[in-house]
């Protein structure tokens, strides 16, 4: 009989060890009480329930591993190390940020480490045209052309709608970007007026159809503050919590949102924090370092699994993505090889003199 596994579900602390948690030889939850058994070729398998006694009769395929809510590792080191346990699939997740913490370039790998796990992404997109959103990919070295070419790169563009003589923007495009927008054309789908919840969401619903199965694939929206500045609160409020439900808990398929601060950071969508299922949080320290910001990044929930809500201190990195580091220990490297060849300089100049 086949086997139904998920590859990117963390193990829940390594191999079980024998005879220290029975699970069911089909859907791998552990068996509170006696178990179903079946003989078979001398072998006795095990199940906690009768419905997955039946269900091995009427499938092909069992379950490997225990899926939990079907957890998943990014592929974000930032990311991965605050969440060792994954991200659970039916996740909404807002990215709280300020001007200036490239939250882009965080979207940007949270669907590039998607496309190498040969998972399907759709990326919303209300800031950018699709050529715009394309050339982020390239600033940081990675080539989604062929993705976007295949189709596993789906593109909602909610931005071009603003442009009243598209043709003359077209035309005036560089030869490169005209070449990037024809590998992106057929993988693009143009909202004609994303103030139209109903609309935008049966657009991301089509999306969704056209590259994800269930429990397969991610989404990216650009940015909620401004979807919120097109629309009334109540139409996005009843817009996020629709996607959630439908896309989310509804298909297993895990919702990044960004959501720049602006003023106080009390309206949409930051008051919608108690609702949303993960919270990471993107801020510009200038107490660290004297005269300077400097980006940090903390994971401040995920419903379900274990999360550190530290503060870690990153850059971006052409190729690599998000890069963490200690600016303090840093710049005392710096001091102190500042004063290895200083002294090293003294040295020579004085055995010079003394050779003269």
């Amino acid at each position: 009989m086949a086997s139904e596994g998920d590859s990117e579900t963390p193990e829940d602390g390594g191999p079980e060890a024998e005879g220290a948690i029975q699970r069911c030889d089909y859907c791998r939850l552990p068996i509170p009480s006696d178990a179903v058994t079946r003989e078979h070729e001398d072998v006795t398998y095990r199940y906690c329930s009768d419905a997955c006694f039946d269900a091995v009769e009427d499938s092909d395929r069992v379950f490997t591993e225990f899926h939990g809510f079907r957890r998943f590792n990014t592929g974000v080191s930032v990311l991965d190390a605050s969440l060792p346990q994954g991200v659970p699939r039916n996740s909404f997740v807002m990215l709280t940020d300020l001007a200036g913490t490239r939250t882009e370039a965080l979207q940007a790998e949270l669907v590039w480490r998607a496309l190498q796990r040969g998972e399907p992404v759709v990326y919303v997109s209300f800031l950018e045209p699709p050529v715009s959103v394309a050339q982020e990919f390239v600033s940081l070295e990675w080539n989604v052309l062929p993705s976007l070419e295949r189709g596993d790169l789906q593109i909602l563009d909610c931005f071009t709608y603003r442009v009243d003589d598209r043709r003359r923007m077209y035309e005036r495009m560089s030869t490169w970007n005209s070449h990037i927008r024809d590998v992106a054309r057929d993988a693009t789908t143009t909202v004609r007026d994303p103030s139209d919840m109903a609309q935008l969401q049966n657009r991301l619903d089509s999306a969704l159809e056209n590259v994800a199965d269930r429990d397969h694939g991610v989404v990216v929206i650009d940015s909620l503050t401004e979807l919120g500045s097109l629309v009334q609160p109540v139409q996005a409020y009843r817009f996020l919590k629709d996607v959630r439900a439908d896309v989310c808990k509804g298909r297993f398929v895990p919702v990044f949102a960004g959501a720049t601060v602006t003023g106080d950071g009390e309206a949409f969508p930051h008051d919608m924090g108690y609702i949303v299922d993960g919270l990471i949080e993107m801020r510009l320290n200038e107490d660290l370092v004297e005269g300077a910001l400097v980006k940090q990044l903390r994971v401040r929930k995920m419903s379900g699994v274990l999360t550190f809500p530290e503060w870690e201190v990153y850059e971006y990195t052409a190729g690599e993505g998000i890069v963490t580091f200690d600016p303090v220990a840093q710049m005392e490297a710096a001091r102190e090889d500042g004063n290895g060849e200083s002294e090293s300089t003294e040295k020579s100049d004085g055995d010079a003199t003394d050779g003269e």
